[in-house]
């Protein structure tokens, strides 16, 4: 997993990482919703080998924005449940 430091205004070298998507494939329901809100285009949708898809994270694109955690309705229903 890759970390990066970023400089926040008073704290120095905060660290964001890069964000979970899910852990199993029953946490994803491949709606790519993280594909298409992505503002690096740093999610792709890979195939397993069933044929479904899922997303996985450039991690040299990802700015850390967190807009495909916010996105995901399974991490939305887990929250609001």
């Amino acid at each position: 997993m890759m970390i990066v430091k970023e400089r926040y205004s008073g704290v120095k070298n905060m660290e964001k990482m890069i964000p979970i998507l899910y852990k199993r494939k029953e946490e994803c329901c491949g709606c790519t919703a993280c594909y298409a809100i992505c503002p690096k285009e740093a999610i792709s949708m890979v195939e397993d080998e069933e044929g479904f898809e899922y997303p996985q994270i450039d991690e040299a694109k990802c700015v850390r924005c967190y807009q495909c955690v916010k996105v995901c309705p399974i991490k939305a229903a887990r929250e609001n449940s």
